[in-house]
């Protein structure tokens, strides 16, 4: 059973006085139970609508359908919302009240028992902190503070919108570790969107990326990036020189040896790396380093978004 499942979704914002915008145009959405699943896009790519769509708080378009724990949105949304947990943009809490208090009147208007207010504080790492007042927490532990919020519950799906927004590379780093620990658990589904590329590779399983309100690619984050690959070897041997017009001979595209060892060189639209060794051995040139190189999210993310714009 998928945890998520949005198929033609569409959402069109009209305001007197403008011309209609469509910030949805027919998404699908599908994330597995388990693990992290990155939601990636441009910002104004219809992330945190598709977000607020998902947990009942914008209607959209008619047609499409949503499903949310096998249930079906918005009508289904009262028998799942209580193992949903979410994190929805910049949290908000009294600012005077200790991080232990805010969470203790949540954890009380939500029918919570006062012991998971201490275990989710354990979770995030604010227990040494807890009785800081809120307003003097830095970003990365307001963040933290936001996270233990929407663990309350002990949810079985985790929505977490750009928790990383205006955070210092610490605060970054703090918040990726608590990501990677919380998929692990087996027991929580986590569904992070956000546009910071290096997040999603270090700690999302599958990925979806959408442009304009489309989705444009999605799966294992492994095998979206092997999907934008062009087959590039980067071939190291004692002459790149005479190793280039080897390949060259051979039919192999080639670039220039640049490297300054002389020892470097690109081989280009590669399908059987196998292939480089074998035309160099006959010529008795003897291949030192033979890695294929695969592109990086940054890469994928960039060819794939400005295709489909």
């Amino acid at each position: 059973m998928p945890a998520v499942q949005m198929d033609a979704v569409s959402k069109t914002y009209r305001r007197r006085g403008r011309p209609a915008q469509k910030v949805l145009n027919g998404l699908d959405l599908l994330v597995d139970d388990g693990g992290v699943h990155g939601f990636l896009g441009p910002n104004g790519s219809g992330k945190t609508t598709t977000i607020r769509v998902l947990l009942g708080l914008v209607r959209p378009d008619p047609g499409g359908s949503i499903r949310l724990l096998d249930q079906p949105v918005p009508d289904g949304l009262p028998h799942v919302i209580g193992v949903v947990g979410a994190l929805v943009e910049t949290p908000l809490f009294f600012p005077g009240f200790t991080g232990r208090l805010n969470l203790r009147l949540l954890a009380e208007t939500a029918g919570v028992s006062p012991a998971r207010v201490e275990e989710c504080l354990e979770i995030v790492d604010l227990t040494d902190r807890a009785d800081d007042r809120f307003k003097g927490y830095s970003l990365g532990m307001k963040q933290r503070l936001g996270i233990a919020a929407a663990l309350l519950k002990a949810p079985r799906l985790l929505i977490l919108d750009e928790p990383s927004n205006g955070l210092d590379p610490a605060g970054i780093r703090d918040v990726r570790e608590l990501i990677r620990r919380l998929g692990r658990d087996g027991h929580t589904t986590v569904l992070l969107s956000s546009h910071l590329l290096a997040e999603i590779q270090q700690v999302c399983d599958t990925v979806t990326i959408v442009a304009r309100g489309t989705r444009v690619a999605a799966g294992a984050v492994s095998d979206v990036l092997a999907g934008r690959s062009d087959g590039e070897v980067r071939v190291r041997v004692p002459d790149a020189g005479m190793a280039a017009s080897i390949l060259s001979a051979a039919g192999f595209a080639v670039s220039p040896p640049e490297m300054p060892d002389g020892r470097t060189l690109f081989v280009h639209g590669v399908t059987a790396p196998g292939e480089i060794t074998r035309a160099l051995a006959a010529q008795h040139t003897y291949v030192e380093e033979l890695t294929p190189l695969t592109a990086d999210l940054e890469t994928a993310f960039l060819a794939l978004t400005g295709e489909q714009a």
